[in-house]
Protein backbone atom coordinates (compact mmCIF):
# COMPACT_ATOMS: atom_id res chain seq x y z
CA UNK A 1 0.00 0.00 0.00
CA UNK A 2 1.14 3.44 -0.92
CA UNK A 3 -0.19 6.40 1.09
CA UNK A 4 0.98 10.27 -0.32
CA UNK A 5 0.20 13.44 1.16
CA UNK A 6 0.04 16.09 -1.59
CA UNK A 7 0.67 19.64 -0.65
CA UNK A 8 2.45 22.96 -1.44
CA UNK A 9 5.19 24.39 0.40
CA UNK A 10 4.62 28.21 2.25
CA UNK A 11 0.61 27.87 2.23
CA UNK A 12 -1.53 28.58 4.98
CA UNK A 13 -1.63 25.10 5.87
CA UNK A 14 2.21 23.93 5.23
CA UNK A 15 2.52 23.86 9.14
CA UNK A 16 -0.18 22.20 10.44
CA UNK A 17 0.34 19.62 7.50
CA UNK A 18 4.23 19.29 8.45
CA UNK A 19 3.34 18.82 11.87
CA UNK A 20 0.43 16.20 11.10
CA UNK A 21 3.26 14.05 9.14
CA UNK A 22 5.99 13.97 12.09
CA UNK A 23 3.04 13.26 14.41
CA UNK A 24 2.45 10.07 12.35
CA UNK A 25 6.04 9.13 11.78
CA UNK A 26 6.40 9.64 15.84
CA UNK A 27 3.71 7.71 17.08
CA UNK A 28 3.19 4.83 14.27
CA UNK A 29 7.34 4.75 13.13
CA UNK A 30 6.29 4.94 9.62
CA UNK A 31 6.79 7.74 6.73
CA UNK A 32 4.41 9.38 4.60
CA UNK A 33 5.29 9.83 1.08
CA UNK A 34 5.02 13.48 0.16
CA UNK A 35 4.03 14.84 -3.27
CA UNK A 36 4.28 18.75 -4.60
CA UNK A 37 1.76 18.72 -7.10
CA UNK A 38 3.39 21.37 -8.74
CA UNK A 39 5.86 19.16 -10.04
CA UNK A 40 3.36 16.18 -9.96
CA UNK A 41 0.62 17.62 -12.29
CA UNK A 42 0.63 14.58 -14.02
CA UNK A 43 -0.18 12.26 -11.07
CA UNK A 44 -2.55 15.18 -9.35
CA UNK A 45 -4.58 15.16 -12.58
CA UNK A 46 -4.35 11.03 -13.05
CA UNK A 47 -6.21 10.89 -9.13
CA UNK A 48 -8.33 14.34 -9.67
CA UNK A 49 -6.52 16.13 -7.16
CA UNK A 50 -7.16 19.75 -6.98
CA UNK A 51 -7.13 20.41 -3.54
CA UNK A 52 -4.59 20.58 -1.10
CA UNK A 53 -3.63 19.46 1.21
CA UNK A 54 -4.58 15.72 -0.37
CA UNK A 55 -3.72 12.38 1.39
CA UNK A 56 -4.32 9.57 -0.84
CA UNK A 57 -3.90 6.01 0.14
CA UNK A 58 -3.24 3.63 -3.22
CA UNK A 59 -3.47 -0.40 -3.20
CA UNK A 60 -0.26 -1.91 -5.26
CA UNK A 61 -2.03 -2.05 -8.51
CA UNK A 62 -2.61 2.49 -8.51
CA UNK A 63 -6.53 1.73 -7.47
CA UNK A 64 -7.53 4.67 -4.89
CA UNK A 65 -8.10 2.71 -1.41
CA UNK A 66 -9.09 5.90 0.11
CA UNK A 67 -8.78 10.10 -0.07
CA UNK A 68 -8.99 12.65 2.19
CA UNK A 69 -9.10 16.35 1.16
CA UNK A 70 -8.68 19.22 2.51
CA UNK A 71 -7.07 21.10 5.80
CA UNK A 72 -8.92 19.18 8.19
CA UNK A 73 -6.51 16.15 8.00
CA UNK A 74 -7.97 13.04 8.60
CA UNK A 75 -6.74 10.93 12.53
CA UNK A 76 -3.51 8.99 12.31
CA UNK A 77 -5.21 5.67 12.99
CA UNK A 78 -7.64 6.28 10.00
CA UNK A 79 -4.67 6.75 7.84
CA UNK A 80 -2.13 3.72 9.47
CA UNK A 81 -5.06 1.15 8.33
CA UNK A 82 -4.35 1.53 4.81
CA UNK A 83 -0.55 0.97 5.49
CA UNK A 84 -0.70 -2.38 7.53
Amino acid sequence: MRVICIYRDKEDYTRSVEEWLENFRRQTSREIEKMDPDRNPDFCETYDIVEYPSILALDNAGSVRAVWRGKDLPLIDEVLYYMI
